[in-house]
């Protein structure tokens, strides 16, 4: 592998995010979500969502470059979860182009968002997780995470209901 770097996101890597978002999420549910919904992962509206977050730090982004090009993104600030304490940190999104999977893009980019989370005073940190997302699950458990058996929740998307369920550790 080519040296790559994770570095805090820019408004100009907000299309290359979209794309990594939808390309990653289509290869990520497929066999999860129908086709028809996979083709809806709209570019568009997901660029303007890493904009805003870009821009206000809400969440913190930061993207895994390779040889010059955006290849993986990581989300991540304060919990979102209800009643969680103040230290309570979310990775909210990290995805990584599919041809780059299994290349330690993901560890890098979970490094910097614990390293971020850490920054910010968080002690713990949480992502949820479909549980029929294999890989995703196996990727976070291998990173130290645990499932919270008790946070099993039905998320939409689209018109598809899916099982969630959120994982949790420490940050350090």
């Amino acid at each position: 592998m080519s040296d790559h770097e994770v570095r805090p996101a820019t408004m100009r890597d907000a299309k290359a995010i979209a794309e990594v978002h939808a390309a990653a999420a289509k290869a990520a549910y497929e066999g999860i979500l129908p086709e028809e919904e996979l083709r809806a992962l709209a570019l568009a509206s997901r660029e303007a969502k890493w904009r805003e977050a870009i821009e206000f730090s809400e969440p913190q982004v930061h993207v895994a470059e390779l040889d010059g090009k955006v290849v993986g993104f990581v989300g991540f600030d304060r919990s979102r979860d209800p009643k969680t304490p103040s230290t309570a940190g979310e990775i909210w999104a990290l995805y990584v182009r599919p041809e780059h999977w299994d290349k330690g893009l993901g560890v890098a980019l979970w490094d910097a968002a614990r390293e971020g989370l850490e920054e910010e005073g968080c002690t713990t940190v949480t992502i949820w997780v479909p549980i029929r997302n294999d890989r995703a699950m196996r990727f976070h458990e291998l990173a130290g995470f645990k499932r919270e058996m008790k946070t099993a929740k039905t998320t939409q998307i689209g018109s598809v209901r899916i099982e969630e369920i959120r994982l949790k550790r420490n940050v350090a």
